[in-house]
């Protein structure tokens, strides 16, 4: 594998601290009711903290997608062709992506990651299993439109969105991710790029609430993290042993919603902004909808995407969906 030094796209500030994490959080804190995007969980130790929860017994996601890339492969390799570059919005897992990789054998690999220690250590794991692939890492926030390294550019291209990590975005904010997606593909020669994407369903409420609040506290711990991260990031005085996780299925919205409650009344500091939370209010760290096909169309519809093919695992717990960039033409 021939591996870049990763291109670096992250915009930290004059104390070393991203600028878009120290804004999301002093933003979220000074609103009622208080949430944090939950793309901050991955840190380091986030990143790894997640890969120990995709590992868990009651966390099904993992194993269903995996499930239909294992045994779905020839159809994947038949409707997506060989040669193309795969731009990975995230760094890959060590199971999942290899799946992939071995049934198309791409041209080129580029994972994309604001979390740039896991970023490297997923793309000197995959150096060991595919040599000859050209893998370019690119430390960036792939919420906003990247630009793709030298050489892939001319490349036909196919995106690839596991785990269902669309579902952690409200709905708007889903479909801009969609589009600056498009926007980083760009356009193929003579092709639209294509798009692999996972998306969880909906189903019993007592196996979805399980899957976010697990009998380890192994997800309880990937919650608190984003605390300790603030703490240490952003000089802030948290008291950890004051906020408790808690996972709710909302079933207006179709999501699970994941909560840090707070168990006292406590005063901290962030950045030097002084803040208090109450007995019993929470931050609001993350959602993870769940889809209907309809729903799920209409999402990628509304993103700049034409649903082609989709898969579901023998369960019925999960759907893989591939999806071509729809052609922008102008308003009549």
């Amino acid at each position: 594998m021939k591996t870049d030094t990763g291109i670096a796209l992250v915009d930290l500030d004059e104390e070393g601290v991203d600028r878009a994490f120290r804004a999301d959080v002093l933003k979220g804190l000074n609103q009622l009711p208080k949430a944090i995007p939950a793309r901050w969980f991955y840190d380091q130790e986030g990143s790894r903290l997640f890969e120990r929860i995709t590992q868990l017994d009651e966390y099904y996601p993992t194993r269903a997608e995996t499930d239909v890339l294992k045994t779905r492969s020839n159809e994947f390799a038949q409707l997506v062709g060989q040669g193309r570059a795969v731009v990975e919005f995230g760094s890959g897992s060590s199971v999942k992506t290899p799946l992939l990789l071995e049934a198309i054998d791409p041209a080129a690999y580029v994972p994309l990651d604001i979390s740039g220690d896991f970023l490297r250590e997923s793309a000197v794991a995959l150096s060991q299993k595919f040599p000859d692939l050209p893998v370019h890492p690119v430390e960036a926030d792939f919420m906003r439109r990247v630009s793709l390294p030298d050489g892939v550019g001319p490349l036909k291209k196919l995106g690839f969105f596991p785990g269902s990590t669309i579902g952690n975005m409200v709905p708007r904010t889903a479909v801009d991710l969609l589009r600056s997606m498009r926007a980083t593909l760009g356009a193929d020669e003579g092709e639209s790029p294509l798009l692999l994407i996972g998306m969880d369903l909906v189903k019993e409420q007592q196996k979805l609430e399980a899957a976010y609040d697990d009998s380890d506290g192994v997800t309880a711990a990937f919650n608190m993290n984003l605390v300790t991260r603030i703490n240490r990031e952003l000089s802030g005085t948290i008291p950890a042993d004051a906020l408790d996780h808690r996972a709710v299925w909302n079933d207006d919205l179709a999501r699970v919603e994941m909560h840090l409650v707070a168990n006292r009344d406590i005063d901290f500091t962030v950045s030097g902004e002084s803040f208090s939370m109450r007995s019993g209010e929470t931050i609001h760290t993350e959602n993870s909808h769940k889809f209907t096909p309809r729903s799920a169309n209409l999402l990628l519809l509304a993103g700049g995407w034409t649903p082609i093919k989709r898969w579901v695992d023998e369960d019925e717990r999960f759907s893989v969906v591939l999806a071509r960039a729809t052609e922008q033409r102008e308003a009549p």
